[in-house]
């Protein structure tokens, strides 16, 4: 080995060296807030108040923590298909807005994220309210009133307001990294607008799709907040289960063992479609 390249591997190694140094302390508080908090709790999930699984058998043998933890799927699963059909057209009109008409509409999006979630659903309590704003419009209309607090609509329609941005600006950035002209050419070689827009623009806005699905979903999975005041009996989150044997039963390990099989069902869930998602990407990025 030349002088020249020894001393560029030396300087590569130092480089190295250093910039694993400059990560510690990062690595450090990553640690400490969340490797050890979440070791504690899958520690104390078979270890109190006895050691061994009967804190997980307990939940298996109960039926309504098998419905409330499919429940939670399943409404974490609307919740994200709704955002969905909400966001992308929104992102779409973003991607090809003016300078301030896209300035306002990303202050739409980023104003009321900004605001405590807690008191976004303060506001949903009042417009879904059986006296709320939306039932007294639709009595005004001529229309009977909907029960929408204490209903797993309700729990939806708060949860997607709030979750909406996390799939608005993914979807966002990979829209405006997509070329119109291509639609444009479609359209010079024959091809019908909506036509264009299937095989061409939404095939290469998918990994802003599968991002951010992906993010409102497992957010939705733990959403606590909502589904309490917006809920009832039947919208109960796994959430909610776990806060009542943390805090009102003082139940640690009942509580820890079911924040274990969420985090582990969410686990198995992306790891069963994360490959999927991926196919689905390259067979569409591929072009057939």
């Amino acid at each position: 080995m030349s002088p020249s390249r020894a001393g560029t591997s030396t300087e590569e190694a130092g480089n190295r060296r250093s910039g694993l140094i400059l990560t510690l302390p990062a690595l450090a508080v990553l640690i400490a807030v969340m490797a050890l908090p979440l070791a504690i709790v899958v520690l104390r999930s078979f270890a109190d108040p006895a050691l061994g699984f009967g804190n997980y058998l307990w939940f298996f043998s109960a039926d309504i923590n098998l419905i409330v933890l499919g429940r939670t799927f399943k409404i974490a699963f609307w919740v994200t298909l709704c955002c969905i059909v909400i966001a992308y057209p929104y992102a779409f009109a973003m991607s090809v807005a003016g300078r301030r008409l896209r300035l306002l509409l990303i202050l739409c999006v980023l104003v009321p994220f900004w605001v405590s979630g807690v008191v976004r659903t303060l506001a949903w309590v009042i417009l879904l309210q059986d006296s709320g704003v939306i039932n007294r419009t639709l009595l005004a209309l001529g229309f009977e009133k909907i029960r929408l607090i204490r209903t797993q609509l309700g729990v939806m329609i708060g949860m997607t307001q709030i979750l909406l941005p996390f799939m608005i600006m993914p979807l966002y950035s990979v829209m405006r990294g997509i070329d119109r002209r291509l639609l444009q050419a479609a359209g010079s070689l024959g091809a019908m607008p909506l036509k264009a827009f299937f095989q061409i623009y939404l095939p290469l806005s998918l990994p802003g799709v599968f991002a951010g699905s992906i993010i409102v979903f497992i957010l939705a999975l733990g959403f606590y907040i909502t589904p309490l005041l917006l809920g009832g009996p039947q919208s109960t989150m796994l959430s909610t289960l776990i806060q009542q044997q943390a805090l009102s039963l003082l139940n640690w390990g009942r509580s820890g063992a079911m924040g274990v099989i969420l985090l582990i069902a969410t686990l198995g869930f992306l790891a069963v479609t994360g490959p999927f998602m991926r196919r689905k990407y390259d067979m569409s990025g591929s072009g057939k």
